[in-house]
């Protein structure tokens, strides 16, 4: 097993040596050729992208003790625990990948009504901790688990497989999406019971992202489109703290708004005009000193505009634009190969990573509403951090399975 491991990691042919060749009246031995088991590129840019978050959770958590509410933990305390997640997950991604796609597909429903289960067990008063009025975590005593999180990843591969089993009669609404918008609902109040509404969000998303791309008729696709807008619309205007959200966005500087629902997203706002373009430097932000509420979590984004500037903000969106259109690709190379859940799983974690992170840096950037989700890979929180280790292992698998094949070897 740590000899098959090695090889992979290496990139090393299981079969096969070196080929003799004469070079200038000399036989030599070339070098084999090194294939690449997965894609290289994706892990370096996703292991970037955790790193910078570390140290930027740490400048941005390293002036919290002086608050009161704070002042038992160390300048460390958030780095440290940011430092451990990232360990945690990437033992998890490990052990994910090692997970053959096929066995994901077995798996799919179970770890659906395991994630239910977890979302009902949140809500039961000495389970679920209750932090800022929500009830939305587990403590796991090293580690606060979010439930939602695990939901992102389980509706992925529940999709995936739902539209696989139902790809015969996806022309039919009472058939192939009725059940599946009926799952999705019942995600859906369980998490507008802790309150989630950002979770939400994404899992509808993805949910009508893996429908579409899975061949659903495209008038079903803008039907269900237009009910999910008409429904959170809804809820916005039947929730007096939404609706003020709301208001607060379009005029946070105002003086009902300025010290109220608006204060986060003006101050997000000035953070990131002082940076203008080449930032005040790491660690000059003046922001994240008890101005900018939740400045390592979801507003980070603002302390790096701040401290990086326009040219550090411009280079993280191109690398998350960069990170999904490659994890799109692998989907696609998938679906070409007719490993059709394999791709959906891929496009599904894709259109998560790359829709939370444009919904994050557009709250940050006061081009959406304020809502509470952190930035993948990046924002402080264990669970979150996790879960996109364990995504993207399963991309890298799904890769790693088409390379093989490509290569005429069975994964």
């Amino acid at each position: 097993m740590a000899d098959r491991f090695g090889r992979l990691v290496a990139g090393t042919p299981r079969e096969g040596g070196p080929l003799p060749v004469r070079l200038s009246g000399y036989s030599r031995q070339a070098a084999p050729a090194r294939a690449q088991v997965f894609d290289q590129a994706l892990v370096w840019v996703a292991v970037g992208l955790m790193m910078f978050g570390l140290v930027m959770v740490f400048s941005a958590s390293i002036a919290m003790p002086d608050n009161p509410r704070f002042a038992r933990y160390s300048q460390f305390h958030f780095f440290t625990r940011h430092l451990i997640a990232i360990a945690t997950g990437f033992v998890a991604a490990l052990l994910a990948f090692q997970i053959p796609v096929a066995t994901w597909e077995r798996l799919a429903p179970w770890l659906f009504v395991g994630a239910l289960v977890l979302l009902i067990a949140v809500l039961v008063p000495g389970i679920g901790s209750v932090v800022n009025g929500a009830r939305r975590w587990i403590s796991l005593g090293f580690i606060n688990f979010q439930p939602s999180e695990l939901a992102k990843l389980a509706v992925v591969l529940y999709a995936a497989n739902y539209m696989v089993r139902k790809m015969e009669v996806k022309e039919r609404f009472f058939r192939a999406v009725l059940p599946m918008a009926v799952a999705v609902g019942v995600v859906g109040l369980l998490l507008l019971a802790e309150p989630d509404m950002g979770a939400f969000l994404v899992i509808a998303v993805i949910a009508m992202g893996i429908l579409f791309l899975g061949g659903v008729n495209a008038r079903m696709f803008f039907l269900i489109a237009a009910v999910l807008v008409v429904a959170f619309g809804v809820m916005i205007a039947l929730s007096d703290w939404r609706r003020e959200r709301i208001f607060a966005y379009l005029d946070p500087w105002s003086e009902k708004h300025a010290l109220g629902k608006g204060y986060q997203l003006s101050h997000s706002l000035i953070a990131i005009g002082r940076g203008e373009i080449f930032g005040v430097g790491l660690g000059g932000s003046v922001e994240k000193l008890h101005w900018l509420p939740e400045a390592h979590t979801d507003f980070l984004l603002a302390v790096i505009g701040e401290e990086f500037g326009f040219i550090g903000l411009l280079c993280l969106i191109v690398a998350f634009l960069w990170l999904t259109r490659r994890i799109m690709h692998i989907g696609r190379q998938a679906i070409a190969m007719d490993r059709l859940f394999a791709g959906l799983v891929a496009q599904g974690i894709g259109v998560w990573i790359g829709f939370q992170a444009f919904i994050n840096m557009g709250v940050n950037l006061g081009a959406l509403p304020t809502k509470g989700l952190t930035l993948p890979l990046m924002s402080y929180g264990g669970s979150a951090i996790l879960m996109n280790l364990v995504a993207l292992a399963v991309v890298l698998r799904i890769d790693f399975e088409n390379r093989v094949l490509m290569r005429g070897g069975r994964p």
